[in-house]
């Protein structure tokens, strides 16, 4: 009897292609087009609402020219400028060369216990921009344990930059870590073959690749001191800066034309940074060709022992500090009673928010991970896989940049004088968990795509035109490949995420309300309050919390990351 093969007609072939044809319609032109309204309502509209309200001259507003003539031409500003020049000048000095002998050290030298010092280094990354203060106030304040180092005390422009060194070192660092890891050890051999000395192979090798680098972490630097109010508000005692005086414009003394002017003010050196930075990286070309060959450090007992040093007096002082403000938070009664209590931990006995603004910071830094780490890596596929709508994209790309050149206070800002109006109807949204989260991943979009974009195009293209010659739908394509491949990228992009959301304090500010505070604006509320050590207790629960999921991330992907990255490895037998 003989065996009827059915095999699908050509009617029914051509109806899976159409509608595979369909949901890849769907997928990417209606992808990009969600995309492009998200971006539009997160990024560009409150970045629009701050000139509004700024040059407005209506009642209420920001004053018009006028007003912002008045301004700029007051002594008060020249005060607070001159100030706030000279605080991020002096932290971007003092910064960016710790930063680049740390990471020379373990990028080019054989110090041992590399990786327990970078883990180290990245402390000040998992806790807010106020437990650098906190922690100088316990050491180096009028009751501090180190207090006679200081002649006078810590609060003012010394406060100021210590603390700030302290929470801008690991973002300099990441920085400068990424441009030591790319060097051509042919370019050293020759070196070495014509009698070039190390500090001759440094000068015309090692800085030339560099030096552009060097820039941008001292831009980064620059940029993060000169509008973070944190540090300012806990040490900064009489001495005021811009971002600082933002933030009591509006919080304070609800003079929003102000605020939206000093926001302007503050988004100037941030935009020269980035354009200045994008011209270099055009004029800096590729350091690498694709014949380089791993650079690998020859011993020296002497070079080493020197870096290895300088390693070990930055991480000892970043153990001090972070090691200060969790010991404070666990002591009974500064300095009276130096008997160890979680009094300060019962957060719910003081004002502040209490443990609700933990609970809050959790959920939106869950939310910010999980549906930011979503959205990023999905508008990157778009942007970088399908080549369709060239102008959409485009426009996607600049948008998506758009976050990188705003600081956090001027995008909080944006966030008040847009959501806040009575007549738009996204007002509803105003104080809510959603606009933190979304206010959020608007604030870190762009390192997390640059992240998503750097592993996609790793991937060859060829992926997506094997998927569309057997008419399987792109979409598909993209769970069950592009993802899969992509994996360790996109839990970097949660980690990041994660991470940036239990500490971020300079959007967030100007969006909670009561019932949506969070736990690191609980920090500044109880340092406000004199409650010194709940303030201390809250930051140490940040950290821990944002070191503790990043390990357990971590460790929980390893298993994961083995079954989807096995076509790494190896086949037996080749």
């Amino acid at each position: 009897m003989a065996v009827e093969l059915s095999l699908p007609l050509p009617a029914e072939r051509a109806r899976q292609a159409a509608r595979a044809q369909i949901g890849d319609r769907i997928f990417v032109l209606g992808g990009k087009l969600a995309l492009l309204v998200l971006l539009g309502l997160a990024v560009l509209l409150p970045l629009l609402a701050i000139f509004w309200r700024g040059f407005s001259g209506e009642a209420g507003q920001g004053g018009g020219l006028v007003a912002a003539r008045e301004l700029v031409t007051s002594a008060n500003f020249h005060w607070l400028l001159g100030n706030s020049l000279k605080v991020s000048l002096s932290v971007a000095a003092i910064v960016v060369p710790l930063a680049y002998l740390f990471a020379y050290a373990l990028q080019r030298t054989l110090i041992p216990g590399k990786a327990i010092w970078r883990g180290l280094s990245l402390l000040p990354l998992m806790a807010p921009s106020m437990l650098p203060g906190i922690a100088l106030v316990y050491l180096f304040g009028n009751q501090g344990l180190l207090r006679g180092l200081f002649a006078d005390n810590i609060y003012g422009f010394w406060g100021i930059v210590l603390g700030e060194v302290i929470y801008t070192f690991p973002h300099a660092l990441m920085i400068l870590l990424s441009a030591l890891s790319l060097a051509d050890a042919r370019l050293f051999d020759a070196a070495s073959s014509m009698g070039a000395s190390p500090a001759k192979a440094f000068r015309s090798i090692t800085w030339p690749a560099t030096r552009q680098a060097v820039f941008a972490a001292f831009c980064l630097v620059f940029t993060l001191t000169i509008t973070d109010f944190g540090v300012p508000v806990v040490v900064g005692g009489d001495y005021q800066v811009l971002a600082l005086e933002a933030y009591k414009a509006v919080v304070g003394q609800q003079q929003f034309g102000r605020g939206a002017l000093i926001g302007m003010v503050l988004l100037l050196p941030a935009l020269f940074s980035f354009g200045v930075d994008a011209w270099l990286r055009r004029r800096h070309g590729d350091s690498m060709s694709g014949r380089a060959q791993v650079f690998n450090p020859a011993p020296s007992r002497v070079r080493d022992g020197c870096y290895l040093a300088i390693v070990l007096l930055i991480c000892a002082a970043l153990l001090l500090v972070f090691g200060m403000a969790v010991f404070s938070s666990l002591v009974k009664f500064w300095p009276y009673n130096l008997s160890l209590s979680l009094n300060h931990y019962q957060f719910n006995d003081t004002a502040g928010g209490g443990w609700l603004a933990y609970r809050n910071s959790l959920t939106m830094a869950l939310c910010t991970a999980l549906i930011g780490s979503v959205l990023i890596f999905t508008g990157a596929y778009l942007m970088e896989k399908t080549h369709a709508q060239r102008g959409l994209n485009l426009a996607l790309r600049m948008l998506s940049f758009v976050p990188m050149a705003v600081p956090g206070l001027v995008l909080g800002l944006g966030y008040v004088f847009f959501f806040n109006l009575s007549g738009n109807p996204l007002h509803v949204f105003y104080g809510s968990m959603t606009l933190l989260v979304v206010c959020t991943i608007a604030h870190y979009l762009t390192t997390a795509q640059m992240t998503a974009t750097t592993a996609l195009r790793q991937l060859d293209a060829e992926f997506e035109a094997a998927a569309l010659s057997l008419k399987a739908p792109l979409y598909r394509h993209y769970l069950r490949v592009t993802v899969p491949i992509c994996l360790p990228a996109l839990l970097d992009i949660v980690r990041y995420l994660f991470v940036s959301a239990m500490t971020t304090v300079s959007a967030a500010i100007f969006l909670y309300s009561p019932d949506t505070i969070l736990a690191a604006v609980a920090v500044l509320n109880m340092d406000d309050a004199g409650n010194v050590g709940g303030a201390a207790a809250m930051s140490t629960l940040i950290l821990f919390t944002s070191a503790g999921v990043s390990l357990l991330l971590a460790w929980a992907s390893r298993g994961l990351l083995r079954r989807s990255q096995a076509w790494r490895q190896t086949a037996p037998g080749h």
